[in-house]
């Protein structure tokens, strides 16, 4: 199992390219079981969980062929609706494929995400969707079920409340099913919109992209032609990158980025001291002397992400002052505290807020990472950190980060990747 060794630097210098977007590159992914021709995907991230998806996909019976950051997707051949527990359980976004697969086939068995049940991430509102749709839908063994004898049919849909993979999943149903679907509580999160403008360039009319209310007008089964397409930058990694540049109080220039993806974490740093210099598709984060407390409240999109989260609670701890951060959307993402507090910060923990205390001298130690984003909050602690600092089950990074240790290190980081 590989783990990190970090020490602590005094400051970062240079450029980092960023790669594709993990969360945008799943569901398009997952949208070529609606294709009758070879999709190929430009600007893909070389992340463990593509490669999961991807691997979904040819045990189903498609075609994946690596080309450099391009992949090319023939599901043409796509005999087997049965997506297994084996893979699922690697990653919850495999259940992208239930909406594409009933939708096209009008049958199919998805495993239930692992360690969810239906639970604290739960997919009932995909399921009620698609029922609503016209889907025969139970639970047997740990596997959905599904089945549209009759093919789905379009409908006025209203979710209780935000989701993203709920969203992308009914888009894709949708896109195939007879009639128009209307979705209303949409989320409006920019993996959501490209996945809905790659469809309506591909011949399904979608109104009201990048709002609340989408308006699907499917092909009544009839399988879509798709253009080659390029898969958005990776804003989780590009703000990841801009708070390594925060707490080491350093010059970076990001290319290969959004800007307009980025608002709410620009807006962040900016209270914290720092100011940028942007173009169309760069961004240079100038450091700040001084780290000032922030507040911040985890919301959907276009409000402050979940996923920044636990690096602005690492960046925090550099802060001069108490900092408070409310986690709204998922209540187990307090995990990177713990692992924090042993390198030194002094963070309380009351429910979903954190209250941060800085400024705190961080020491280098054996730490631990439990979840995705977490690990890349520990190598940030670590990148500032007195002394070396251990960083073990790094695989949680690898899931969603492409080659993080080479890009810090080209900036003048001090970080390997060894094996334990």
């Amino acid at each position: 199992m590989d783990y990190l060794k970090t020490q602590g630097v005094d400051a970062l210098n240079g450029t980092i390219k960023i790669s594709g977007a993990k969360n945008a590159s799943l569901p398009l992914i997952a949208m070529t079981i609606l294709a009758k021709n070879s999709v190929k995907i430009k600007n893909l991230p070389q992340v463990a969980d593509i490669k999961t998806l991807l691997k979904l996909l040819s045990n189903l019976g498609a075609e994946c062929t690596f080309l450099n950051e391009s992949v090319e997707v023939d599901t043409s051949n796509i005999k087997e609706t049965k997506a297994t527990y084996d893979i699922v359980k690697t990653m919850r976004a495999s259940i992208l494929v239930l909406g594409p697969l009933l939708s096209r086939f009008g049958h199919c068995e998805v495993s239930l995400p692992g360690g969810c049940a239906i639970g604290q991430r739960p997919i009932d509102l995909h399921l009620k969707a698609l029922e609503q749709m016209g889907a025969e839908i139970t639970i047997q063994a740990g596997y959905v079920q599904a089945t549209a004898p009759n093919g789905l049919k379009g409908c006025n849909i209203i979710f209780d409340k935000i989701t993203v993979t709920g969203t992308a999943n009914i888009v894709m149903a949708a896109a195939l099913a007879d009639g128009t679907t209307t979705i209303t509580n949409a989320a409006r999160e920019p993996e959501v919109v490209q996945l809905c403008e790659v469809l309506n360039k591909s011949g399904v009319k979608i109104d009201g992209i990048g709002t609340a209310i989408l308006t699907i007008e499917g092909t009544n089964a009839e399988l879509i032609e798709i253009d080659e397409f390029a898969i958005i930058p990776d804003r989780i990694e590009a703000g990841t990158y801009l708070c390594a540049g925060a707490i080491t109080k350093s010059e970076l220039t990001l290319t290969n980025v959004e800007p307009k993806h980025l608002g709410a974490v620009l807006a962040k740093l900016e209270e914290m001291g720092c100011s940028f210099t942007s173009t169309s598709d760069t961004i240079t984060i100038h450091p700040t002397q001084e780290i000032k407390p922030v507040k911040i409240v985890t919301q959907e999109y276009p409000a402050f992400p979940t996923d920044m989260q636990a690096q602005f609670l690492a960046l925090a701890t550099q802060a001069n002052g108490v900092s408070i951060i409310e986690e709204r959307l998922f209540e187990n993402r307090f995990m990177h505290v713990s692992e924090l507090q042993r390198m030194g910060a002094n963070i309380t923990l009351n429910g979903h807020t954190a209250t941060v205390n800085g400024k705190t001298k961080l020491s280098g130690t054996d730490v631990m990472a439990t979840d995705l984003r977490a690990s890349s909050a520990l190598v940030l602690a670590a990148l500032v950190a007195e002394g070396e600092t251990d960083i073990h089950r790094i695989y949680h990074l690898d899931r969603g980060y492409d080659s993080l240790e080479k890009k810090l290190e080209g900036v003048g980081a001090k970080i390997q990747r060894l094996k334990e």
